[in-house]
């Protein structure tokens, strides 16, 4: 077992440096951007130029890779958002970096289907459980640790860039020495909204809004951060806080959601972060205790609602639809956050704060149209519930990874 086990530690390893690179200049870029005065609206685009990137890659890619297979395809897209990340640190203008932010995403989406393609196809029944633990773990600690290093310098050099394009780099070099064989071909994606709504329709439109509300807070937030007077090191705690709350509540509140209506759970934590987003509004907190409370409160209710989402849709779906809607939720929830980035843009230019009712109105929408839902539809049963668990980082996630999702292979059992 651990034999088999190694070849899968070095495609982790690639993926660490390549979430380490785009959570570095995810973060990187909205921040210099402030500093440079770019416009809210700009700044947000940037964020709806990656979102649309991403899911075009996640729908389109697996043409090119199929024509000059996984590793020429891995190493072309790590290569291009390496380049890009480079050019963004010489060109400092609004419009090439929305432009090549489309790329971007577009090339992280192909690049990460490729690794979890490869370690779908290395993991046994026995192992895959361990692998997908291993796999969203990577994902969180990755990320954070990405986002964490701007705490180390000054985002107004070109260091950060060039770290960005070096961690990118890196990123080619466990999967070229890698004895893991070339899998199957990318699976194709097929985005059903007809389906994805009969079969759910809380989860269909609660992941487009939760898209829109972490799409708009995961681009600015450091805009926010910034523009409320806040230090680079506190703008990256900010934003890690808020992921590592998510992962923290995404079991406790999973329990909960097993044991009563999904939907009740859904309604209860998308109102909560509703109120911690409108208490920020209102407050306008300027101490750090207050805020980063607000902020972690935040992120514990919003970044567990699309594991809820999933596990509800799939309590009404057959056992062999797991993919198909989960996949399909996921393209969604991109939708959503094409959609967030630009809405926020346009409500910071009057105030940095109102971003947060941006995501308090897709939250509070949420926890109505459950609650409404709710008393139209009968829950399913509790012994006729799947039980739950906990997806990747939405943040990070492609079709590809449900895939390897242990429930995706039961499914086909």
């Amino acid at each position: 077992m651990h034999r088999n086990l190694l070849p899968v530690l070095s495609l982790l390893l690639g993926t660490a440096f390549l979430l380490a690179g785009n959570g570095l200049h995810g973060l990187l870029l909205p921040m210099r951007g402030t500093v440079e005065g770019f416009s809210p609206t700009s700044l947000g685009l940037l964020g709806t130029a990656w979102a649309t990137g991403f899911v075009l890659g996640c729908i389109y890619s697996q043409r090119l890779v199929r024509r000059i297979g996984h590793v020429r395809a891995f190493s072309a897209f790590s290569a291009i958002v390496a380049i890009i990340a480079l050019l963004t640190g010489l060109l400092v203008d609004p419009v090439s970096w929305i432009l090549l932010r489309v790329v971007t995403g577009f090339a992280i989406a192909a690049a990460l289907m490729i690794i979890e393609s490869w370690l779908n196809e290395r993991a046994s029944n026995e192992t895959r459980g361990l692998v997908f633990s291993l796999y969203m773990t990577v994902t969180y600690v990755a990320i954070v640790a990405g986002q964490m290093s701007l705490a180390f310098g000054d985002v107004t050099q070109t260091t950060f860039f060039i770290i960005a394009g070096i961690l990118y780099c890196l990123a080619l070099l466990p999967t070229a020495v890698s004895t893991a064989s070339s899998p199957a071909p990318l699976s194709e994606v097929r985005l059903d909204l007809k389906m994805i709504y009969r079969n759910s329709p809380v989860s269909f439109v609660a992941m487009l809004l939760i898209g829109i509300a972490n799409g708009a807070f995961g681009t600015l937030g450091p805009v926010f951060g910034a523009n409320v007077g806040l230090s680079a090191v506190t703008i990256a705690t900010m934003m890690s806080i808020t992921i590592f709350s998510g992962a923290l509540m995404q079991i406790p509140a999973g329990r909960m959601s097993d044991r009563i209506d999904r939907r009740y759970v859904l309604a209860g934590l998308a109102a909560i972060a509703a109120a911690s987003g409108i208490a920020i509004v209102i407050l306008k907190p300027t101490g750090l205790t207050l805020l980063f409370g607000l902020i972690s409160l935040y992120g514990a209710m919003s970044y567990t609602l699309y594991s809820i989402i999933v596990a509800h849709a799939n309590d009404y779906a057959a056992s062999d639809k797991f993919v198909v809607v989960s996949s399909g939720l996921l393209l969604l929830y991109g939708i959503g956050t094409i959609i967030g980035p630009l809405i926020g843009g346009l409500t910071m230019a009057v105030s940095p704060h109102l971003l947060f009712a941006v995501t308090a109105a897709a939250h509070l929408a949420v926890a109505v149209y459950a609650i409404v839902r709710s008393r139209i539809r009968a829950s399913v049963p509790g012994a006729e519930k799947e039980n739950f668990a906990s997806p990747p980082s939405a943040r990070a996630a492609t079709p590809e990874s449900i895939n390897l999702d242990p429930r995706a292979n039961a499914g086909e059992d």
